[in-house]
């Protein structure tokens, strides 16, 4: 009981020093339009208002993952797997993250019973990291095996350094680079698990390479 009274304490802290860091930007940038705004350049005016949307966006985002993780948490996640077909809807996961920078090798006859609300959230997480931090080509492929079927995004990049790779799914976590918010891949995983299914990290393999496995059925 300890453990995890110090575990969701550390979780606040964390989340309280992520959300400080854009809510102290917007409050900046919107205390100096407020007071000097008419008197700044219109090009400053300008990348005043940008930084603000892009820190306001970036708060959005957090607050929608650490939502994500308060429900997975509390086990308020309701699957709801219907039929579908797979490369539809990675099609659209990949229109709306990155319409020509990503190489998908689909079957149009794969098809699954599986949640599409729980799919877009993984896969928009794995496409946009391997935007960020790997190299084209990436590419979105799938097989089905036994019960199951795999399907793997990974890019051309360097991959995770090795001592990443053990704290890889960990919340927070960021590596060296401090971009993001370090909590994409521990809420893709706690979705594919939530779903019966996995999500996997496969090193050595040239650039990053991860499978979401699912049942079937």
């Amino acid at each position: 009981m300890v453990a995890l009274d110090e575990s969701k304490l550390g979780f606040i802290a964390i989340a309280s020093h992520e959300l400080r860091t854009p809510t102290t930007a917007i409050y900046g940038i919107l205390a100096t339009l407020r007071d000097r705004g008419p008197a700044l350049p219109a090009d400053v005016r300008s990348r005043l208002e940008t930084t603000a949307f892009e820190q306001a966006d970036r708060m959005r985002r957090l607050i929608e993952q650490l939502l994500d993780l308060s429900r997975l948490d509390l086990r308020s996640v309701t699957i709801e797997p219907r039929p579908l077909v797979l490369r539809q809807l990675l099609e659209e996961v990949i229109q709306a993250a990155a319409p020509d920078a990503v190489e998908l090798d689909v079957d149009p006859g794969v098809a699954l019973v599986a949640d599409a609300t729980v799919l877009d959230r993984v896969f928009s997480n794995l496409i946009v990291n391997a935007l960020r931090y790997g190299l084209p080509p990436i590419r979105v492929e799938a097989l089905q095996q036994d019960r199951f079927t795999r399907i793997l995004v990974s890019d051309a990049g360097e991959g995770v350094p090795d001592h990443l790779v053990p704290r890889l799914f960990e919340r927070f976590e960021r590596g060296s680079s401090g971009q993001g918010s370090g909590l994409g891949l521990a809420i893709a995983k706690a979705y594919a698990n939530a779903h019966g299914g996995d999500l996997l990290y496969h090193p050595g393999r040239g650039g990053a390479c991860f499978e979401l496995i699912l049942p079937r059925s």
